[in-house]
């Protein structure tokens, strides 16, 4: 028997169409709320039915307007709160500000943490995200955490290319674990690019590549790929290397500062993302593969909702 009582999945404006896609997958209907701003850019939550007692979950991706979405997410957990819900789940696709998740630097916050205060200070219960850029992000939490990875997907999707002569490639040592993962999921080597980032402009600068990639077809993973700064250097530094093709999978498009334009333009045979951010269709390409998490995100839902395993979905 569940331990709360009917199942309710609501959204914020940040990506109405993943939560719809999710409420498609559990078999209920999208949960009615007006989410909208007064003239004076002041933010209004109102939840359209009862929710006392409810098990809700909010669908809300921290996509751009970043500041805008994350206040939004607040206000709708405060108003559940206030609503009386039974347990509130903050279902967070993207979490902004992952990469500010320590001091590197003097007089500079943690804004990771700051964050996670504000989700449980406004009364979230729990937490379901993706594929945090730092896994340690958990532990700002005094609440559960629920971390979800598209690796299994973005892994079948390029099994199914049946690509020959493949190596995995981390675009920076901190991309390493998660390229492990991918290249023991595929079965093939691992090469590394030693990076260094160049002040806080997003410029990266690619030093090397270690590991045997020459005549090898590369697949880079990534955590997210923002201006495309490290994945274009990092391209140019394979071709310097002598690989044949060049593909990346990655869980979150920001795509931000002319990006997709940037991978357009690029020698990168195909980009491989997921919906947990919006694209616009201005940002498409035929370069460009964006597979859903819906399916994942709800089976986590139902999970969560009926008191099962959250981490056997992943179990081999």
């Amino acid at each position: 028997m569940p331990a709360f009582e009917e199942l309710r999945v609501f959204s914020g404006t940040a990506h109405a169409g993943l939560a719809q896609s999710i409420c498609d997958y559990l078999g209920i209907p999208a949960g009615d709320v007006n989410v909208f701003k007064f003239a004076n850019d002041n933010t209004f939550v109102q939840f359209r039915e009862n929710i006392r007692e409810r098990d809700v979950f909010l669908v809300q991706p921290f996509s751009y307007p970043v500041n805008d979405h994350i206040m939004q997410m607040l206000i709708m957990i405060d108003a559940a709160k206030r609503a009386s819900a039974g347990r509130i789940t903050a279902v967070i696709p993207y979490y902004a500000y992952g990469r500010t998740d320590k001091k590197d630097q003097p007089r500079v916050p943690i804004t990771a943490r700051l964050i996670a205060d504000l989700l449980t200070t406004a009364g979230a219960s729990r937490i379901l995200t993706m594929d945090l850029h730092a896994g340690q992000i958990q532990g700002f939490f005094n609440i559960p955490v629920d971390e979800l990875t598209a690796l299994p997907l973005l892994a079948r999707y390029v099994e199914d290319k049946e690509l020959k002569n493949v190596v995995v490639v981390a675009t920076d040592v901190g991309a390493a674990k998660r390229s492990r993962n991918m290249a023991a999921r595929l079965d093939v080597p691992l090469a590394i690019i030693e990076k260094r980032r160049l002040g806080n402009n997003d410029r990266t600068e690619s030093l090397n590549v270690i590991g045997d990639v020459e005549g090898k077809i590369a697949v880079m993973v990534e955590d997210e790929v923002d201006t495309g700064g490290t994945l274009i250097n990092s391209v140019k530094t394979l071709e310097m290397y002598g690989v044949t093709e060049i593909y990346a999978c990655c869980t979150h498009g920001v795509l931000s500062a002319g990006a997709a334009g940037r991978i357009a333009e690029s020698s990168l045979k195909e980009i491989v993302v997921t919906d947990t951010l919006p694209i616009a269709n201005g940002k498409l390409n035929p370069k460009i593969t964006v597979l859903s998490v819906a399916p994942l995100l709800g089976e986590a839902i139902h999970r969560i909702h009926s008191g099962l395993s959250v981490g056997a979905m992943f179990e081999p």
